[in-house]
């Protein structure tokens, strides 16, 4: 039962995997270069496991590349700072947990990126509007079939499957892809310098 189970798993997961829009991989890369080399923001958000791959993208990003070169990455994970996104659920709405926060620090040019496995968190449909409108580059990561934010999103990254673990695992793997490849880029620029 197990194996069975197990083998079905990996055996959709690969068929999600071999199915990526790897041309929409690449235009997220082109615009963290572009991001990095303007000095602009990335914004990064999700809820529950989205919000842990939010996480650990700011992380990897931050410190995983390029922490050797004087141009760095600003990446901003808009659900770390609990107390702020509780004071705003609070005292506002669970729906305004990242919208205000990008009221605080949004410039454009930003980037803003929401993570949701349905593509229709609220909130994160909220602030990816806010950052349309502010004239930010929007990037939605999503499953399923890709919800609103595949529609609303300047670059939509969608796993396209009917399975929540399934889609967050494709989206973590998408942020180390990212992030191998941003390193790969990053040294070639360096070793041509």
């Amino acid at each position: 039962m197990v194996r069975e189970q197990s083998e079905r798993y990996f055996s959709e997961l690969k068929e999600v995997l071999d199915a990526l829009d790897l041309d929409a991989v690449e235009r997220v890369v082109d615009i963290f270069l572009e991001a990095r080399k303007n000095g602009k923001q990335i914004f990064v958000m999700g809820n529950g496991g989205s919000g842990s791959t939010a996480s650990h993208l700011a992380c990897d990003i931050n410190k995983g590349v390029g922490g050797s070169l004087p141009e760095r990455f600003k990446v901003i994970c808009l659900n770390d700072n609990m107390p702020t996104v509780l004071a705003y659920a609070n005292d506002m709405s669970y729906e305004d947990i990242f919208v205000e926060q990008l009221k605080n620090y949004l410039l454009e040019g930003d980037v803003v990126i929401g993570i949701s496995g349905s593509g229709n968190s609220g909130n994160v449909l909220k602030a990816v509007d806010y950052a349309n409108r502010c004239g930010a580059v929007t990037i939605g990561f999503s499953g399923y079939d890709g919800g609103e934010l595949a529609k609303v999103s300047t670059v939509s990254l969608n796993a396209g499957v009917a399975c929540m673990q399934k889609a967050e695992d494709i989206h973590l793997i998408v942020t180390h892809l990212i992030m191998q490849i941003l390193e790969s880029r990053l040294a070639d620029k360096s070793a041509d310098s």
